[in-house]
């Protein structure tokens, strides 16, 4: 499910802290989970278990309930997972071992494809309530959330890797350059996993620097909330389409610009971008 990118988390570390958000919250007795490989989805992640059976299993597309949520993309369950008739039984063995009867899977998709599956189980044949589900597609919307924040910086990065200039596209690729720092920021500010977000600031300074060179030494400093509104503005966005890019209400936009234009002695919202640039604080 990860890409290898060197900025990216690893999303097992999201999947692992959603399967513990579940079983703390609605006191199911069984959670776990695991991230899909191509087309087989690996056991990986688990709470409340007492065997070895199920750790490490893959499961295969449409194979056991798992592999059927996985291919419909859907949320499913069955009462009893050994007479279940809607599934195949390729791994009543571990599931019996473990004593499971009850069991909901919902699977995490993104881009119209199974990224993970989660598992909510109980001993006994009582299915799971509809609060148990309802925290089960949350946790499966955020994940998938997460992941695609997570694949879109790794997609601009790719971007920002293949482009090489020339004199004659140089300043498309500036242009174009400036409007992924922009992007860059706006995601940082959605994605979850502070370490993520850190990182991501890393990055937007880093392009900074590339295309002006070191801020000088007597750059006015900006707070990171006030650079992304600037960012934004650089690209020709107006107050009211900052505030939805950055979720941020048009009030609390127009604060970040008075004090970013008053930090930088700026007149006006694009003397204020120019100055940020020329301090090389700005993409």
């Amino acid at each position: 499910m990860t890409t290898g990118s060197l900025l990216r988390p690893r999303d097992g570390d999201a999947l692992r802290s959603e399967i513990r958000w579940v079983a703390s919250t609605a006191g199911v007795p069984v959670v776990f989970g695991g991230e899909v490989h191509e087309d087989t989805l690996l056991l990986t992640e688990f709470v409340g278990t007492v065997t070895n059976g199920l750790r490490g299993l893959p499961v295969l597309r449409t194979s056991g309930l798992g592999g059927r949520v996985m291919d419909m993309r859907r949320p499913a369950s069955v009462t009893d997972y050994r007479s279940a008739a809607s599934i195949t039984h390729h791994y009543d063995g571990p599931v019996s071992g473990e004593g499971i009867r009850s069991v909901l899977a919902v699977p995490v998709v993104v881009a119209n494809r199974s990224r993970a599956v989660l598992y909510a189980a109980t001993r006994g044949d009582t299915p799971l309530g509809d609060r148990t589900v309802d925290l089960m597609v949350a946790a499966g919307r955020r994940l998938a959330t997460e992941i695609t924040v997570r694949d879109e910086v790794d997609r601009r990065l790719r971007m920002l890797e293949s482009a090489a200039p020339t004199t004659e596209t140089a300043p498309a690729v500036t242009e174009e350059l400036r409007d992924l720092h922009a992007e860059l920021r706006g995601l940082a500010r959605t994605a979850s996993d502070e370490k993520l977000r850190i990182r991501l600031h890393d990055v937007c300074e880093r392009m900074a620097r590339a295309l002006n060179g070191a801020p000088v030494a007597d750059a006015p400093r900006l707070s990171r909330r006030e650079l992304d509104v600037l960012a934004h503005i650089a690209l020709g966005c107006t107050n009211q389409e900052v505030a939805q890019r950055l979720s941020l209400g048009p009030e609390t936009v127009k604060s970040y610009l008075r004090n970013a234009m008053t930090k930088l002695d700026a007149h006006s919202r694009h003397e204020a971008v120019v100055l940020a640039r020329r301090y090389g604080l700005l993409a």
